[in-house]
């Protein structure tokens, strides 16, 4: 059940850049929360001199482009994940941090990832650096990144068999207490849901339930959206913002017990299908929701209700695209996506190494004319006799010299390649890997739905992943009346 955020950081507010980046890796690499700083782990930086690196790369960036934000400049961006107690190790969560972090920036940003142990569930902290590794651009941030983020992060959790969030809201992320399981006293939101609860249970007209809520002392305002206004509270609730199963058209659906289309405020239903031009697309397939979960946590009949139906719908997808891949047993089920998965990461191994290959190509690149353009320059300065004077009016030019001679040194190059065969290699590459991607695609879609397939399966039939094939034999006709 892995939660994630991602925030932006800024300067401190005394316009320190170093102060800001100082402050967020002492938070994030505490040795009292990483056993003694066995739990980080770095990608393209050394996390002793992580603060330094990340300047450097800030300044030759500036010089480069010539942009200097000033106090809307981002230095860099944290990001949390979190996963359900008792499912991970510390050492298990760095891993699957760190892997977040490399598909995150792609490999073309600084980072640091550490696991934290100081709370009764894992979680993992990244920071990584807002400008790029060749220094030519910064990140750009994206609305609803924290979307894709938990997007990313959900899909590598089910690639290493962990749970996730079946239904998480589209704007804000799952606060501690919620993926924790923590109760908290109900709030005027979560009072006004109880009552609709309440008269949805007695499956009455829509009207009726409207009329039962005013006698409750509710005030409620028809429109584009209808709102509420309970007797405990001096603000309006809109009811699309109360959660799933809460909206107006929602409430019509739900009491209607006949099926038929009640009035002009009944909704098609449009859940699965899209209607286009007389022609029928399906989408794709979602995972189950624990119902019982949910129920424990808090929610009520009337979600209850709507997730039942959810699940029919999940369930019945699921079984047409079972029958659709010719798919008649389970063990196929799980032969097909372990294959579809195999198959997608070896593809996306490929992908990652010609990346890495190619990222080695720019970063030479930029250090081979970094030392050509600056030589001149060093050479002057050895000349002078390492001259205090010529080293301050020719700072910059000195250290990047110095650093692409490092460079050179700790990758083992006594010979450099000319720019023209770097170039080379790198077009050979990027034809491989857009062959490659290709398939790429496909097979992350085919295995996604595989997997999704397989564990909604494992749902409808009561199978746990740990469990020996031999225990698998339950009455299916009982567990899919417990899950659905």
């Amino acid at each position: 059940m892995a939660t994630t955020w991602i925030k932006a950081v800024h300067r401190t507010s005394s316009g320190s850049i170093r102060a800001a980046i100082q402050r967020t890796l002492d938070y994030t690499g505490d040795y009292t929360k990483t056993r003694d700083g066995d739990l980080i782990a770095a990608y393209e930086c050394d996390p002793a001199t992580a603060v330094s690196e990340f300047l450097l790369s800030k300044k030759i960036y500036e010089k480069k482009t010539g942009r200097n934000q000033g106090w809307h400049d981002v230095i860099g961006y944290h990001i949390r994940q979190s996963f359900k107690p008792g499912e991970v190790t510390a050492e298990e969560a760095l891993k699957i941090g760190y892997e977040l972090a490399l598909r995150w920036t792609k490999g073309n940003h600084q980072f640091i990832v550490t696991s934290h142990t100081n709370t009764n569930n894992p979680h993992i902290h990244i920071f990584f650096n807002s400008v790029t590794l060749d220094n030519s651009r910064k990140y750009t941030d994206f609305k609803r990144s924290a979307i894709a983020l938990r997007r990313v992060s959900d899909m590598i959790c089910i690639e290493h068999g962990l749970s996730i969030i079946e239904k998480p809201g589209l704007s804000k992320g799952h606060n501690r207490e919620e993926y924790l399981g923590i109760s908290k006293a109900p709030n005027k939101r979560d009072k006004l849901i109880e009552l609709i609860d309440t008269f949805l249970c007695d499956s009455s007209p829509a009207e009726n339930i409207f009329s039962a809520l005013k006698n409750a002392g509710c005030e409620i305002k028809y429109g584009k959206r209808t709102s509420i206004k309970p007797p405990w509270s001096k603000r309006y609730f809109r009811l699309d913002t109360l959660g799933y199963g809460y909206t107006e058209s929602t409430i019509f659906k739900l009491s209607d017990s006949s099926g038929n289309v009640r009035n002009r405020k009944t909704p098609v239903d449009n859940s699965s299908y899209k209607f286009s031009s007389g022609t029928i697309r399906k989408y794709s397939t979602n995972l189950l929701i624990n119902i019982e979960q949910k129920i424990a946590e808090g929610k009520g009949a009337g979600y209850e209700h709507w997730a039942k139906i959810f699940n029919l719908k999940e369930a019945a997808k699921t079984l047409v695209f079972l029958q659709e891949n010719d798919i008649n047993s389970f063990d196929e089920l799980k032969k097909k996506a372990s294959s579809a998965s195999g198959e997608f990461s070896t593809v996306a191994k490929n992908i990652r190494e010609i990346e890495s290959r190619q990222k080695e190509i720019s970063e030479l690149q930029r250090y081979i004319g970094q030392y050509t353009k600056t030589r001149n320059v060093y050479a002057k300065y050895k000349a002078s006799g390492w001259s205090r004077e010529f080293y301050e009016k020719h700072t910059t030019d000195i250290i990047l010299h110095r650093a692409a001679k490092k460079y050179f040194n700790e990758i083992g190059k006594k010979k450099l390649p000319s720019i023209a065969q770097l170039k080379q290699e790198y077009a050979k590459l990027s034809a491989e890997k857009k062959a490659l991607y290709s398939d790429y695609h496909k097979l992350k879609k085919t295995s996604r739905e595989l997997i999704t397939a397989r564990t909604n399966c494992e749902q409808i039939l009561g199978i746990s992943p740990e469990l020996p094939t031999q225990k698998r034999h339950l009455t299916q006709e009982n567990n899919v009346s417990q899950t659905i």
